[in-house]
């Protein structure tokens, strides 16, 4: 599943007229990069879930085939953040783990890594396996730690930030109300306590495109790995 559903108040007055999503990096939708690379490491089957300008999102990406990929769309009246949004997509997402990922990040993270992690899960219970990164200029306090390979909302491991990249069970969003607005966080901060949400550090390139000026570094990274 990728995240596509948010108004992107950061980067108004860009998103008043295009969805985050499509703005552009490397002369193509942000989010077309995405969808490639998850295709690439064998996710053909995508749902993204959609809101703001979700009629130019459905327009530019159509059925997905162009980028090797079958697209699903859950669309939402309003924007039900992420653990809402994930919890609303259910009856397209199937009953085995899924990866989710927001689609305002540019990574060279392997996705075909979290098939073992996926398999790691058990289906029937709430739990989760999350990607971290070092903490970014904008994000320096983090947000969970890391502890041999378990993820812990306050522990004494690493703090490092949430990559927006995850693997979760379905069971993890059993008890919210579909069409609720709920956090992503405040559903995995009780299964992390009972520690059955495990985590792998990522120390390759990321970038969280959540502003004009970074939509900007993206801009300047593609442009240097093309040379």
């Amino acid at each position: 599943m990728i995240l596509a559903a948010g108004r992107g108040e950061r980067m108004r007055p860009l998103t008043d007229r295009v969805p985050k999503p499509l703005l552009p990096a490397g002369g193509r939708p942000l989010i077309a990069h995405l969808i490639e690379q998850l295709a690439s490491a064998g996710y053909t089957d995508l749902v993204v879930n959609v809101s703001h300008l979700a009629e130019l999102i459905e327009s530019e990406l159509g059925d997905g085939a162009r980028y090797g990929a079958r697209i699903a769309y859950s669309h939402e009246v309003q924007a039900l953040e992420t653990g809402g949004g994930i919890a609303y997509a259910l009856p397209l997402l199937g009953t085995a783990p899924f990866v989710v990922v927001n689609s305002d990040i540019y990574s060279d993270f392997d996705f075909a890594r979290l098939a073992r992690a996926a398999d790691a899960l058990d289906p029937h219970r709430a739990g989760a396996h999350l990607v971290l990164v070092d903490n970014p200029p904008h994000h320096l306090q983090g947000d969970f730690n890391l502890e041999g390979g378990t993820v812990h909302a306050d522990g004494a491991g690493p703090r490092l930030t949430f990559s927006g990249i995850g693997v979760y069970t379905p069971a993890l969003f059993a008890g919210v109300e579909r069409g609720s607005r709920r956090q992503l966080a405040a559903l995995l901060r009780p299964v992390m306590a009972e520690g059955r949400v495990r985590g792998e550090h990522h120390r390759g390139l990321w970038l969280d495109v959540g502003t004009p000026q970074r939509l900007a570094d993206v801009e300047r990274v593609m442009a240097a790995r093309k040379r």
